[in-house]
C-alpha cells in the first residue's frame, strides 16, 4: 500500500490540532528566537542607516584631527576620555595658514558647563570654538551675531546660545544683550543659533559657543585642543588636504618616522569614519543575532523533545501503519512534516511579532528626533523562515528516524 505525501500531511495535521496547547507550546521557543532575529536585523540595519545618515550630515569633506596615535582601524585614546594635550592652538594656525584647498579649520576645547540667568540654572555642553566654527560646521545664527577673531584674541566674555540652552534660561524673553554666568563668570548674550537639531549625535541646541581662547583659559585653565575638524573645499581635496595635515604635523611635532609609527596624533576623514563605524556596526549585529539565535537551538531541542513524546504516544498508530503497507520513508516523512510545520508556523509568528517590534521601536526613536528608518528586508525574512524550518528537520530528524524503526508486532502490543 503507498502512503503519498498529502496523506502524510492530512495525518501530521491532525496530529497536531489534536493537541493545540502542546503545539503552541512547543512552537514559543522558535516563536521568540525568530522574533528576536528578525528584530535584531531590523534594528541593526535602522540604527547603521541612521548612524551613516547623522555622519553624512556633517559632509563627506570634513575631516577630524585628533590628539594621540591610534590604529588604522581603532580610535584614538582621546576618544576614550583619555585626555592628550599633543594638539595645541600654534598646530590650528599653522594648518589655516599652509594646508591647501581648505575653507576652513577649527579649534575645540570643550566642557560640561552649568549656565545661569536670575533664578533659571541649566547644564549643558560648553563649546569653546575659533572663528571658521560656521564655516566648518555649518548653521546659522538666528539672532543677533557670531563672536570675531578679535573678541576671540581678546579673550573676551561673550556667548553664543544654542536655541535649547536660551529656552531653558529665558524662555520667550529676548536673550540678546543679556549677561549670564558659566562657572561663576560673566558672559555677555551675543546671539543666539537658529534650531538645527541632533546631527551626527551632537545636538547643536543644547551647547553654548564661546571663543577658543576664554575656554582654553578662563573657563578650562588647559593650553590645549579638545580636537581640530578642517573642512577642505570639496571630497576630491579630502586625501590631499590630510596627507598635507599630517606631514606639518609631524614637522611641527618632530616626528622623523614617517610610517606614522610615532605619531601623537590621528587625522581621520568622514569616509573612514563611516568605514569604520559600519565594520563596528556589522560586528555587533551578527554577535547579537547569534545570541538570540541561541534561542532557536533551545526551541528545536524542546521540539526534538515534544517529537519523542509524540512517538512514544503513537506507538500503536505506526504499528497499524506499517502493518497496512507503511514504510519506514513514509513514518519518517509523517514525524518530520510534524517538526517541520511546527517550525514553519512559530517562525511565521515570530516574523510578525519582530516586525511589529521592530515598528514599535521606529515610531519611539523617530519621537526622540532622530531620523529612524524602520527597515524590513525580504532577506532577512526569508532567512527566518528557512532557518526556521531548517530547525525542525534537523531536530525532527532523530524522532522520525527512531519511528521508522519501530516492529509493526511490537508496536501494536505496545500499551
Amino acid at each position: 500500500m503507498r502512503f503519498p505525501l498529502n496523506q502524510s500531511i492530512k495525518i501530521s495535521t491532525a496530529a497536531l490540532l489534536t493537541n493545540k496547547a502542546r503545539s503552541f507550546l512547543t512552537m514559543l521557543g522558535i516563536i521568540i528566537g525568530v522574533g528576536a532575529v528578525v528584530m535584531i536585523m531590523s534594528l541593526g540595519a535602522g540604527a547603521q542607516s541612521l548612524i551613516i545618515g547623522q555622519i553624512k550630515g556633517l559632509g563627506g569633506n570634513l575631516i577630524g584631527v585628533l590628539p594621540g596615535k591610534s590604529e588604522t582601524d581603532g580610535p584614538p585614546a582621546s576618544v576614550m576620555g583619555v585626555a592628550i594635550t599633543t594638539l595645541v592652538e600654534d598646530d590650528l594656525e599653522a594648518i589655516r595658514r599652509q594646508v591647501p584647498n581648505i575653507i576652513g579649520a577649527v579649534g575645540y576645547s570643550r566642557n560640561l558647563a552649568t549656565a545661569s540667568w536670575g533664578q533659571n540654572n541649566y547644564e549643558t555642553n560648553l563649546n569653546g570654538c575659533s572663528v571658521d566654527y560656521l564655516k566648518v560646521e555649518g548653521g546659522e545664527v538666528g539672532v543677533g551675531r557670531f563672536f570675531t577673531a578679535e573678541e576671540d584674541r581678546d579673550m573676551a566674555k561673550v556667548a553664543v546660545l544654542g536655541a535649547t540652552v536660551k529656552q531653558e534660561l529665558f524662555g520667550d524673553s529676548d536673550a540678546v544683550g543679556r549677561i549670564i554666568k558659566i562657572k561663576k563668570q560673566p558672559f555677555e548674550v551675543i546671539g543666539v543659533m537658529a534650531p538645527r537639531g541632533t546631527v551626527a549625535f551632537v545636538n547643536y541646541d543644547d551647547q553654548i559657543n564661546i571663543p577658543l581662547k576664554t575656554a582654553q583659559k578662563v573657563i578650562n585653565g588647559v593650553n590645549h585642543l579638545s580636537f581640530i575638524r578642517i573642512k577642505a573645499d570639496s571630497e576630491k581635496s579630502v586625501d590631499e588636504v590630510m596627507a598635507e595635515t599630517t606631514l606639518l604635523l609631524r614637522d611641527r611635532h618632530d616626528i622623523k618616522n614617517p610610517s606614522g609609527q610615532d605619531d601623537d596624533f590621528s587625522v581621520r576623514s568622514m569616509a573612514q569614519a563611516l568605514d569604520m563605524i559600519i565594520t563596528i556596526t556589522n560586528a555587533l549585529k551578527y554577535f547579537l543575532i547569534a545570541m538570540a539565535a541561541i534561542s532557536l537551538v533551545v526551541g528545536g531541542i524542546g521540539i526534538m523533545n515534544i517529537m519523542l513524546i509524540s512517538v512514544s504516544e503513537r506507538t500503536k498508530e505506526i504499528g497499524l501503519r506499517k502493518a497496512i503497507g507503511a514504510n519506514n520513508r513514509h513514518i519518517i516523512w509523517q514525524f518530520l512534516i510534524e517538526s517541520m510545520t511546527l517550525t514553519l508556523i512559530g517562525g511565521a509568528a515570530g516574523t510578525v511579532l519582530g516586525t511589529i517590534g521592530s515598528w514599535l521601536i521606529s515610531l519611539v526613536v523617530n519621537d526622540l528626533g532622530y531620523d529612524y528608518q524602520f527597515i524590513i528586508s525580504i532577506s532577512s525574512v526569508l532567512l527566518a523562515l528557512s532557518v526556521s524550518t531548517l530547525i525542525g528537520l534537523i531536530f525532527g530528524l532523530y524522532p522520525a528516524r527512531q519511528a521508522s524503526r519501530l516492529e509493526p508486532v511490537e508496536a501494536l502490543s505496545y500499551e
